[in-house]
């Protein structure tokens, strides 16, 4: 991959650049990251690149070798299924808390993004659908759960996110290019609106958690496939 411009890019893009191309898959778990081919395609020097992965060792998306450099974080279906029950159970919280503490605003928000999310209807090949997709579905429940007005629990959810991505987008590329899938997703969706602006905390609770599990039998047939499990 050619460097963003002729310009050399900050520690940030670097990092950008390197984390995206993790989570897509671009390197396989445990593959050594080699930093003279890391320094060919990011079109960098060791300073941004260590910087970068010292971070994404913090994000557990990356490990250190001891004198040995670094390897891309191994993948499990037991991780998958540790990291999907704390995501389902806090994001079960967080929704059951803005319901109890949302506003009207709150609720016009979450109406504002399932509209825009419902807009994208047309199934195509490409990363560009794939990420225009989830740039909306990941809007609409940071909207839902916006209203429990509990930061330390939303950068707790953040962290958590962080750590299912790479097992997120085994997933996604199933769901944006199926149209079955796709319209499953739009109905669990629709029930959790019915849901929140009913006020139905408990309901919304279960749904959300729910909703939130149904990835993990694809996600752990893949890594099965790919005998990652």
């Amino acid at each position: 991959m050619p460097p963003i411009s002729d310009r050399s890019p900050t520690a940030l893009e670097v990092y950008q650049r390197l984390k995206a191309d993790v989570i897509r898959g671009a390197y396989a778990p445990q593959e050594k990251l080699l930093m003279s081919r890391l320094k060919t395609r990011y079109g960098t020097g060791v300073g941004p690149l260590r910087e970068a992965l010292t971070r994404l060792i913090g994000e557990r998306l990356v490990t250190g070798i001891s004198q040995r450099g670094y390897r891309v974080a191994p993948m499990s279906i037991a991780e998958l299924a540790a990291i999907y029950d704390a995501r389902a159970e806090l994001e079960g919280l967080l929704i059951r808390l803005a319901i109890e503490r949302g506003d009207d605003e709150w609720e016009a928000a979450i109406l504002a993004r399932a509209h825009t999310l419902t807009k994208i209807t047309r199934v195509q090949d490409g990363d560009e659908m794939l990420e225009r997709w989830d740039t909306r579905h990941q809007a609409l429940h940071d909207a839902m759960v916006a209203g429990c007005g509990c930061l330390p629990l939303l950068q707790s959810r953040a962290a958590l996110f962080d750590q299912a991505q790479r097992y997120r987008h085994l997933w996604l590329r199933q769901t944006v290019f199926s149209p079955q899938a796709l319209a499953n997703k739009h109905r669990e969706h629709h029930a959790l609106l019915d849901t929140i602006l009913s006020r139905d905390a408990p309901a919304a609770g279960r749904l959300m958690r729910e909703h939130l599990m149904t990835p993990v039998p694809i996600i752990r047939e893949r890594l099965q496939q790919q005998g990652w499990g």
